[in-house]
């Protein structure tokens, strides 16, 4: 596996005896540091006659920036895409900042690091400032182009992309390395659209996304999805894709990705510099204090529904969890049919069953997307209201029961052709206008998820909904109307939950908190009785 540099120059110098270092011993060079290791940034000066005291070179190539061990790890790593961090104080943005640094030799290099808002680039711009121009004295920043410009001619831009339309500013560029800093402030589509723009712009570059974040933000479900819940910790995911050659024949090609997981006890720097920082992050709330004291990507703020839970130790006693094991429905029990219309976005179909105390059960699920985050499968209406009636008829839990629907009402607008709701009628699929008040939907969620003090909710999802039990848990408010869920997540699952929902209005429950700690028993830090960990995802 490759690495990056240990210490290097900022451009082709002179040595201590003067000579001046050719295009063939720059490459060796570059070689060299791959196989040393990256380990720490030297300030080094670029000028002078060579003829220098051991006191004089002393003060030169001094250490300006060294990797923490867990640092030095991601900074590592030659997979195609690499996410750093999950909770606070990690050196996360230390390392997005000094990771360019390798190819700077490379007059060619482009390097791209990315945050959400120009505004949040501030902390990144000002640690360039602190190491680069102290390791690279002729290196020149643009405060209006946020570029640096080393001596060699390479180039490391800070950008934003504040907008999914931001994407354009980007269109016909390209980077070498491309480095999003907190990952989980993009979606999907803004993540995926600088795969684009990921090309060698010469010879002797390296080719690759990076990427650091702590949990919670629009992006927390696709982040947790393609970097989390795919392997552990540590461990290389493979993708395989296919691709065409000039004659159109279609080749398959690997691209890999891993999660490296790192805590404030990965940085000891910090924690020596101010060891009362650890209890800054146990005095937090709960939920915040999990996702940046632990990494948990369970409980983060601006998580919507916190009352979530998902232990699969009471799958059968339905204690204190919402995920529970399937069982046949009773017949007796009717079901509610709801659904979200999505072509280019995924479509929804859920079936809840309500007992006789109201509580509702999702029973059965059929959802409309690909492999790709929050893209649609681009079926018809015709062809989800086919499948529809096949899984009416045929599926053990729904077969013989009285199934009444209920959907967005948008889809009875036939204002353009033929509706969606007539299409899917042909079929003998039928459905009535949902009640698409946001607010109180999204109540009557958390009204339901609320736990009795006999530690049972008044909703329930089979574990065979694997859909609900990924995408719910992810949902983050929106920064704009701050009482809602954000729109721009994948939150198809969650509107037609509210149709549902809907239909059987409850009262306002409180919430029994379970007696189960939430933090982590393997870390150090807990002295407290050690329980095992609940309501993992």
């Amino acid at each position: 596996m490759g690495a990056v540099p240990c210490a290097f120059p900022a451009r082709p110098r002179r040595g201590v005896s003067g000579h001046t270092h050719t295009a063939a011993r720059i490459l060796r060079t570059i070689e060299d540091r791959r196989a040393r290791g990256f380990c720490a940034v030297w300030a080094i000066q670029n000028h002078g006659n060579g003829h220098r005291t051991r006191k004089e070179l002393g003060a030169v190539n001094r250490v300006i920036w060294k990797a923490q061990p867990r640092q030095a790890v991601f900074l590592k790593r030659r997979e195609y895409e690499v996410l750093y961090g999950g909770a606070a104080g990690g050196g996360k943005s230390d390392a997005a900042v000094m990771l360019p640094l390798y190819w700077i030799d490379i007059p060619h290099f482009r390097a791209l690091i990315l945050r959400k808002t120009y505004p949040q680039l501030s902390e990144l711009i000002d640690k360039s400032r602190l190491y680069y121009g102290r390791a690279f004295p002729k290196a020149r920043y643009n405060g209006t182009a946020h570029r640096w410009t080393f001596p060699s001619g390479a180039v490391i831009d800070f950008g934003s992309m504040h907008t999914s339309a931001d994407r354009e500013n980007y269109r016909g560029k390209q980077y070498d390395m491309i480095i999003f800093d907190e990952l989980t402030h993009f979606t999907w589509e803004e993540y995926s659209f600088m795969f684009s723009r990921n090309r060698p712009s010469g010879p002797g570059t390296f080719v690759g996304m990076r990427a650091t974040t702590n949990p919670g933000g629009v992006g927390h479900g696709w982040v947790k999805d393609r970097f989390i819940t795919a392997a552990p910790p540590m461990t290389p995911i493979t993708e395989r894709v296919q691709v065409p050659d000039e004659n159109g024949t279609m080749h398959e090609m690997e691209r890999t990705r891993i999660f490296i997981p790192a805590t404030v006890h990965d940085n000891p720097a910090l924690l020596r510099n101010d060891p009362a920082y650890l209890a800054n992050l146990a005095m937090l709330p709960p939920a915040e204090r999990d996702a940046q004291l632990y990494g948990s990507w369970d409980s983060f703020t601006g998580q919507v529904f916190r009352e979530w839970r998902n232990d699969s130790a009471h799958y059968e006693d339905q204690q204190f969890t919402h995920v529970v094991a399937p069982f046949d429905v009773p017949r007796h029990w009717p079901i509610v049919r709801a659904f979200d219309w999505g072509y280019a976005r995924p479509f929804s179909v859920g079936w809840w069953a309500f007992d006789e105390e109201g509580r509702a059960w999702r029973v059965a699920e059929y959802y409309g997307v690909t492999d790709r985050p929050n893209e649609g499968a681009k079926l018809s209406a015709a062809d989800i209201a086919r499948e529809i009636a096949r899984l009416e008829k045929e599926h053990p839990y729904l077969r013989q029961h009285t199934i009444t629907g209920v959907a967005d009402p948008s889809i009875f607008d036939g204002s353009r052709g033929e509706s969606i709701a007539d299409s899917m009628a042909r079929w003998g699929v039928y459905w009535d206008p949902g009640d698409n008040a946001r607010i109180p939907g999204k109540m009557q969620i958390h009204y339901r998820m609320a736990f009795g003090d006999d530690g049972r909710p008044m909703l329930y999802v089979f574990n065979t909904c694997r859909h609900f039990i990924r995408t719910i848990p992810s949902l983050v408010y929106s920064e704009r109307h701050v009482e809602d869920v954000d729109t721009d997540q994948e939150d198809h699952i969650y509107d037609e939950t509210r149709y549902a929902l809907m239909t059987r209005p409850i009262r306002a429950r409180a919430n029994v908190e379970h007696p189960t700690s939430r933090i982590d028993p393997s870390d150090p830090l807990d002295q407290r009785p050690k329980v095992r960990k609940t309501y993992r995802i």
